[in-house]
């Protein structure tokens, strides 16, 4: 990890906002003239950023600044391309995402207002996705005659299926937030205005935790996930001692079974909310 410090909050290009928070970095798309849409100096700058994580993060929350996450792709000069600009300008965005996935930090991502395209190519890229109730879910790729360049169609299948991202391309098909939590989109729906403060209580937990179990859930899990069922049982089973052996996997071992630390309860809804939505934090479910 990179031993540079960031200042408490700073401006990181003329796009991107980053604040400091103990353990936890955010990172903001502030272009809201363009509905956070992302071009090439963004895309560029959150490389930047995610490839040289100051010292102590442990946890970061991607947010767009204004009423929306992303509105995508910004669509100035992409018919100035000729084939090999535009295979080089995929596969920039798919270095930028892939550093956010494969990075050593799990990143929380914040979805409200519009999540289209390059958008929620970007979202799917985060571990953990809390959706405000203005958010919407689009890929109007088909409808203007691209496709998809951001790695959306190898994680976006993960998500939904195959069926359903090729039926948001092909129709223009929307879906608000709620279907899109239904369907694997967020793991999270919080209330209007409250997706940033969720976030960053997932975030703080997130850093609570070993960081070797972060390493393995973000580097490990998904290898696992996609290999052959034998593969991944080797592979689980060397994470898993690997994960045991570490010396602060003991100490917190050694905590549960003292008492000294917390036990996973169900806290039940409050104030007549019809609806509970279980969350793991800090060993309770909330």
């Amino acid at each position: 990890m990179a031993k540079s410090r960031m200042a408490a909050k700073t401006r990181a290009s003329e796009s991107l906002v980053v604040e400091r928070r103990g353990a936890v970095l955010t990172i903001g798309v502030d272009r809201p003239h363009k509905r956070n849409a992302i071009d090439d100096a963004t895309i560029d700058a959150l490389e930047r950023i995610v490839s040289d994580i100051p010292d102590g993060v442990r946890a970061i929350v991607l947010h767009g600044l204004g009423p929306d996450f992303s509105a995508g792709l910004d669509l100035n000069g992409i018919g100035d391309r000729d084939m090999a600009a535009a295979v080089n300008h995929s596969r920039a965005w798919q270095r930028c995402f892939e550093k956010i996935e494969f990075g050593p930090t799990p990143v929380v991502a914040v979805l409200k207002g519009a999540v289209i395209g390059g958008g929620l190519e970007l979202a799917a890229a985060a571990h953990i996705r809390v959706s405000e109730p203005t958010a919407y879910y689009s890929l109007p790729e088909g409808q203007r005659g691209i496709f998809v360049g951001g790695g959306g169609s190898v994680r976006l299948p993960r998500l939904i299926g195959v069926a359903r991202m090729a039926d948001m391309m092909l129709t223009g098909r929307v879906y608000a937030a709620q279907e899109g939590a239904q369907i694997g989109l967020a793991q999270y729906l919080v209330g209007e205005g409250e997706g940033l403060a969720k976030a960053l209580t997932l975030a703080e937990a997130i850093a609570g935790n070993a960081p070797l179990t972060n390493f393995a859930v973000i580097q490990a899990l998904p290898r696992i996930a996609d290999s052959d069922p034998r593969v991944g049982y080797l592979m689980e089973s060397l994470m898993a001692a690997a994960a045991q052996s570490d010396g602060e996997a003991k100490a917190r071992v050694r905590a549960f079974l003292d008492k000294r630390a917390a036990k996973t309860r169900l806290q039940r809804p409050h104030h007549g909310r019809a609806k509970a939505e279980s969350e793991l934090i800090k060993g309770e479910v909330r």
